[in-house]
């Protein structure tokens, strides 16, 4: 059980609250559902920092919500020194996977002149710098790949082999999209099964990492842990058709996403991260 005592949940912006209790909502998060006057509450904290670390999550949800279905930040702030987020409850439901794939792509639409983002995020292991930048190669390699290599190699999960593999990955990235230009498009940003759900019988996309960028890197996430069938791919295709040679091109990009657990949960995603890396 929680920490958190009824003095703490009285200090909400919440009226008659009736009801709270820890929900699961992820390994970054405490989370509880909250119910007063009838309404059902989402609630996020994250314990001793300040309330703008919800800030990146708010202005993606904001940023994704205009154009498919998310929660709805109602109220951020601290108390007793812990930042919390409140979002509007969402009981799950089954759903169309084709729902979700034409969803997907109508964000992937949403295009930008420059890629990266409003704010950066701050993540257990690093800070992703999200500085505008006209470059998808130069935005990729040097605020994406190279920080998160940097702690992998402070954190001794890293060595030659993967480094010489790594460089060889980085100059094939270079030539390829040195003549094949990208579409800075809104992206989740960590698009696995876990961050979406079906409320209502419609998709909502949940705890966005959000970024303007090459949509193929939102697409490799999906098929790294699975959880996304045909139906979804071709649902996406019909709305916004893939780029031929798209197979050949995900490496690279779940490499970022399986390196991150490597810095993350260890040398148990050493043999995934090695299996991209061998490729080139």
């Amino acid at each position: 059980m929680s920490r958190l005592n009824h003095n703490w949940f009285s200090q909400l912006p919440i009226k008659n609250i009736d009801h709270y209790q820890p929900v699961s909502g992820g390994d970054i998060n405490e989370a509880y559902r909250l119910s007063a006057a009838g309404k059902q509450y989402f609630i996020k904290v994250q314990p001793h920092q300040p309330a703008s670390y919800f800030q990146h999550e708010i202005n993606g949800l904001k940023a994704i919500g205009k154009v498919t279905n998310t929660p709805t930040p109602l109220y951020n702030g601290v108390i007793d020194g812990d930042a919390y987020l409140v979002l509007n409850w969402l009981d799950e439901t089954s759903g169309s996977q084709a729902d979700l794939g034409r969803a997907v792509a109508k964000m992937h639409q949403q295009e930008n002149d420059c890629f990266g983002f409003v704010d950066n995020h701050h993540t257990k292991a690093l800070v992703k710098d999200n500085s505008w930048n006209k470059s998808w190669v130069d935005f990729y390699i040097n605020q994406r790949l190279q920080p998160e290599v940097k702690v992998a190699a402070e954190r001794g999960r890293w060595n030659r082999w993967r480094n010489d593999h790594f460089r060889q990955m980085v100059n094939q990235f270079q030539h390829y999209y040195a003549v094949h230009p990208v579409k800075a498009s809104l992206l989740h940003g960590d698009l696995w099964a876990g961050n979406f759900m079906f409320a209502h019988h419609q998709p909502y996309l949940i705890d966005p990492d959000a970024v303007y960028g090459d949509r193929e890197f939102d697409l490799a996430m999906t098929t790294v842990f699975g959880g996304f069938d045909q139906e979804f791919y071709q649902a996406y295709g019909a709305v916004y058709p893939f780029t031929p040679g798209i197979n050949d091109r995900l490496p690279w990009y779940r490499f970022y996403y399986l390196c991150m657990h490597l810095v993350l949960f260890g040398e148990s995603y050493g043999p995934s991260v090695d299996h991209i890396l061998e490729q080139y």
